[in-house]
């Protein structure tokens, strides 16, 4: 909205500069007057667009930040899509660390107490033998599984 109104204040300006540009030839002191106050019109439309520029300026750079971060949150999301739909779950009592810690919300901490804890007879054994949390559990139990 600020946006629109900077492109008014500017094309009113511009227009005022081409009225005044075109005002007509005369004499060299006729000439110096229109040329006077052609830069005082171009300095006075400046100065009321300076502001809006300004604030345009502030609200795109809040736009542009907000669309980073909201593409960073659908790259994360893709990624998480990506691995959950690789068909095959991760078994709980061969994988690595680094295997554990790309499940969603698996720290390294977590990874290191599945593995201490091993071997599992069911992946729900997480959640009863209070290595991760119920919410843990929940965003990883489509993928995980526990083969004897």
């Amino acid at each position: 909205m600020r946006v629109c109104q900077t492109l008014r204040v500017l094309t009113f300006a511009s227009l005022t500069l081409l009225l005044i540009v075109s005002a007509g030839c005369g004499s060299a002191q006729d000439q110096r007057q229109r040329d006077e106050k052609t830069r005082q019109a171009a300095a006075d439309a400046a100065a009321k667009v300076k502001p809006a520029l300004k604030e345009a300026g502030k609200d795109l750079n809040e736009a542009a930040k907000t669309a980073a971060e909201e593409a960073h949150a659908a790259a994360q999301g893709v990624r998480e899509g990506w691995k959950r739909g690789s068909g095959k779950p991760l078994d709980l009592n061969s994988a690595s660390e680094s295997d554990l810690v790309e499940l969603p919300g698996i720290t390294h901490r977590d990874a290191r107490r599945i593995i201490a804890n091993r071997p599992y007879r069911d992946k729900r054994d997480l959640v009863t033998r209070r290595i991760i949390t119920s919410a843990e559990y929940s965003s990883i139990r489509d993928q995980i599984t526990a083969n004897p």
